[in-house]
């Protein structure tokens, strides 16, 4: 028996949901630091679009305001990249993959700053429902990892806040345009920021130029083309047939499944303790909240949760 629209429309979701959630064990896996890292994911992915005329079409239609804003916010994507990559580093997969989780809490905050709208008072009460969560995964981690934490609570912000650009930007262009002129800003920034990290942040900084290994260029190829570009096409055609509520239930499983694939893949389980397993608990419920507050919310600016990986549709 076929399945219909909506059916199909979930497990493409889940199917990208599960890919982004490799993106945390990928980073983990590949031995270049996250500076190369990162320029080398955007960089591929950005190879991959210039070879599609539409794009090509799109950035001559685009008014140079509006390519402007969209490289700005390309400057806080390719910032987020590097301190969640970062944060794999220093900590680890399951970590970095909790801190991404608090990228809603950040964004009842910073949304409706950015977009010009009322605070919501549920939003903010939602939004410091993660904190206990917090506090436990903080006194669940070795001490060395804590770094980690900071730096991966900062990609979260970073989240955040392009995220709530881009839905305000969201009618500035078609979104395979849109997404190669934000990666491409953010390939260019890094270039720029190489030869000052090693005094910025030495942990963070390596050799562009250096030709990763055979191992990791294979593990930057699938990062790049199975955990990016694939799920963009891919969501962008499930978000068709879905609710906002159904998108926002699948998507809060990212950290989920990132956690659940480090703990089978690179038994990070044994570095952790119960209290940051009931930490992340806290946190995944108060995310889960959410869309159960806006059940009957319906889905506008599909596309949002293709191009800025911000996970959070409206």
């Amino acid at each position: 028996m076929p399945l219909s629209p909506t059916a199909k429309a979930q497990l493409q979701i889940h199917f990208c949901v599960l890919l982004w959630g490799f993106t945390a064990i990928l980073g983990k896996m590949i031995t270049l630091p996250a500076l190369p890292l990162v320029w080398w994911r955007m960089l591929l992915v950005v190879a991959t679009l210039a070879v599609l005329p539409s794009v090509w079409r799109g950035l001559r239609a685009m008014p140079a305001r509006t390519l402007l804003a969209y490289s700005g916010i390309g400057a806080l994507v390719a910032l987020h990249w590097l301190t969640f990559y970062g944060a794999v580093k220093l900590a680890n997969a399951s970590v970095a993959a909790t801190c991404i989780a608090l990228a809603p809490a950040f964004t009842s905050v910073v949304e409706p700053w950015l977009t010009r709208r009322p605070f919501s008072m549920r939003e903010l009460a939602f939004g410091l429902a993660v904190l206990p969560g917090v506090a436990l995964v903080v006194g669940g981690v070795p001490h060395g990892m804590r770094m980690g934490i900071a730096i991966g609570a900062l990609s979260a912000l970073l989240v955040a806040l392009f995220g709530s650009l881009n839905k305000r930007m969201v009618d500035g262009g078609d979104p395979l345009t849109i997404t190669a002129v934000e990666l491409g800003a953010g390939t260019l920034l890094l270039t720029l920021l190489a030869p000052l990290m090693p005094m910025l942040f030495p942990a963070f900084s390596g050799d562009l130029l250096l030709v990763p290994s055979l191992r990791d260029a294979l593990l930057l190829l699938a990062l790049s083309l199975l955990c990016t570009l694939l799920p963009f096409a891919l969501s962008l055609v499930a978000l068709r047939h879905l609710s906002a509520y159904g998108v926002q239930l699948v998507t809060n499983l990212e950290p989920v499944y990132a956690i659940v694939l480090a703990m089978v893949l690179l038994g990070e389980q044994r570095e952790l303790t119960p209290l940051f397993y009931l930490g992340v608990a806290i946190i995944l419920a108060a995310v889960f909240l959410h869309p159960l507050l806006n059940r009957n919310k319906p889905l506008q600016h599909a596309e949002i949760l293709a191009t800025s990986e911000a996970k959070r549709v409206e």
